[in-house]
Order: structure tokens, then C-alpha cells, then sequence
């Protein structure tokens, strides 16, 4: 049935203003937004979209990755932009996990939803 179909994936927050900010500029993503919902044009022509929903709980885990070459430049550029990383007790003092497995750091949007950058290979 669904074989053939093009899905899409999609999470809430409460300020898609601010959310057009933070993935437009803060994150350099091509953006749009029509009827209140806002689509990230994300490379690989699969977009994302962001709708508003009042009320809104952020997401507790990872609900998007974004592939790096070069998690030091990757994080580097974004802490200067900003961007907060988290420090949880397994990563470094810039926030990167070391620990096994690829190198990820995560970080948050305005609306309190988990993403991260992440060094594939």
C-alpha cells in the first residue's frame, strides 16, 4: 500500500516563529511555512515539517540527526552561533560523546525537542 508513497516526518512546538529562527538561521536550513505549519527543506528532498501545537511537551529523545563530516567544526560552528550542547555525564566538556559508537553531541531547539549532530564513518 505504501510502497511507492513519499512520507514525510513531522513534530510539534509552541512558537514556530521562533522555530522558523533557530532551523532558518541559527541551523542554516532552507525554510517555508504555509497555513502555520513550518516545512524544513532538508538535504536529500525528504522534508520535515514543524506544526504548532498548543500545549506542547518536548520530544525526550533524538527526533533529528544531522550527519557531519567533522563533529569538532560541526559543534565548534554552532556553539558560536549559540547553541547550547547538552552535558550529560558520558560526553566531553564540549558535549560530544566519546563513549563507543559514532561521535554525537545533542543539543536542543527553541521548543525544547532533542537533535543532534552526528559523524558518520
Amino acid at each position: 500500500m505504501f510502497e511507492h508513497t513519499k512520507a514525510f516526518s513531522g513534530f510539534s512546538a509552541d512558537d514556530i516563529p521562533a522555530a522558523r529562527k533557530f532551523y532558518g538561521e541559527t541551523l542554516g536550513i532552507p525554510v517555508s511555512e504555509e497555513h502555520g505549519i513550518l516545512t524544513l527543506h532538508i538535504a536529500g528532498g525528504r522534508d520535515t515539517i514543524i506544526y504548532p501545537k498548543p500545549g506542547h511537551v518536548p520530544a525526550t529523545f533524538t527526533i533529528l540527526n544531522f550527519p557531519v563530516p567533522d563533529i569538532e567544526a560541526a559543534v565548534d560552528t554552532l556553539t558560536a552561533r549559540g547553541v547550547e550542547f547538552e552535558h550529560y555525564d558520558f560526553v566531553d566538556p564540549k558535549g560530544i560523546n566519546r563513549q563507543g559508537g559514532p561521535l554525537i553531541a545533542w543539543f536542543k531547539d527553541p521548543a525544547g525537542n532533542v537533535l543532534s549532530v552526528i559523524q558518520m564513518g
